[in-house]
């Protein structure tokens, strides 16, 4: 039988983007440069003579915005290839308006906040001038709940987002992954798709959420799936048997999880399965179904009802 692994409860938007602080995601050395592929390092030069130019940068997430005062990173590159056929990095800063002294011609100037970026071309005269970026970007905050809006430990959780649309092979490219819940993730505006994973093993939800330009857009997801320890025992209630290891079948027949010891602990979405544990050449097996939000301790007998010779249970495989 086949059930829903969970689905996304909410996705409001909120206010107004509020600047790097706490659980922010971690500020990538070469975070989303769009139009720049690749670049050489900066170049050590000596100060510039006296007349030329002074370039002024400042971004806001929104057309008329406040500036940004913190968590940019600004580069300007040259707008020809280097020998090497990379972009020479002329100049870098980091934290909110900022000012490089430059020779009069054209740059690429790139701004990047978190996942967000923008590129523009300036040509830089004598004297100073400032250049405004629109980044049109927002934040994306993620956190997932249990039925009944029961929380879910922090540590069992993680985030990935992904490009909404596919290549001809139907891969997406990945923005980023493994972000922990209540991280806010700055993005430009538009469509990603998520994915929430709760343990390791098939408790997974995807959906499509947009997020808005200068909003911080939050979303919860509500995980169909259970936490099991399981253990193989000679009589209910007893001790864990040792050297074990233990198969998990799905009723499709696929495999979901392979594990060694007394305990197996994980995390399945709901649904039928059926138990295999294996020691010293025998075999036992149990058939069980996960209830969502139920965490519990799972015991197979080691009873001779439940075993089948290691050699045979593989002939009938076959």
């Amino acid at each position: 039988m086949t059930r829903p692994l969970g689905r996304f409860l909410l996705a409001a938007v909120i206010a107004a983007l509020p600047q790097p602080g706490a659980a922010q995601e971690t500020q990538p050395a070469d975070a989303g440069l769009p139009g720049v592929t690749s670049y050489a390092p900066p170049r050590q030069e000596s100060a510039l003579a006296a007349g030329e130019g002074e370039l002024t940068l400042a971004a806001q997430l929104t057309e008329g915005g406040p500036d940004l005062t913190r968590g940019l990173v600004w580069r300007v590159f040259a707008t020809e290839a280097g020998p090497d056929g990379k972009l020479p990095l002329i100049a870098q800063g980091q934290g909110g308006t900022s000012t490089f002294p430059l020779p009069p011609g054209s740059y690429l100037v790139h701004a990047a906040f978190g996942r967000a970026g923008a590129t523009k071309k300036i040509t830089v005269g004598r004297g100073a001038q400032r250049e405004n970026l629109v980044l049109e970007a927002g934040g994306l905050k993620l956190d997932a709940v249990l039925a009944g809006n029961r929380r879910i430990p922090a540590r069992k959780l993680e985030f990935s987002i992904y490009d909404s649309e596919t290549d001809a092979n139907g891969d997406r490219a990945a923005i980023i992954e493994g972000v922990p819940p209540n991280t806010v993730v700055r993005l430009n505006a538009g469509t990603y798709h998520v994915v929430s994973r709760y343990g390791q093993v098939n408790a997974v939800v995807r959906s499509d959420i947009r997020v808005e330009a200068g909003k911080l857009t939050e979303a919860t997801v509500e995980h169909h799936a259970a936490e099991l320890t399981l253990k193989l025992v000679r009589e209910p209630g007893g001790e864990a048997i040792a050297d074990t290891s233990w198969s998990i079948v799905a009723d499709s027949g696929d495999p979901v999880r392979e594990a060694v010891g007394a305990y197996a602990s994980m995390v399945l979405a709901e649904g039928e399965y059926t138990i295999i544990a294996k020691n010293r050449d025998r075999i036992y097996q149990r058939d069980f179904t996960v209830v969502a939000g139920q965490n519990q301790e799972v015991e197979v007998l080691a009873t001779d009802g439940t075993a089948a010779d290691a050699a045979d249970a593989a002939d009938t495989a076959d």
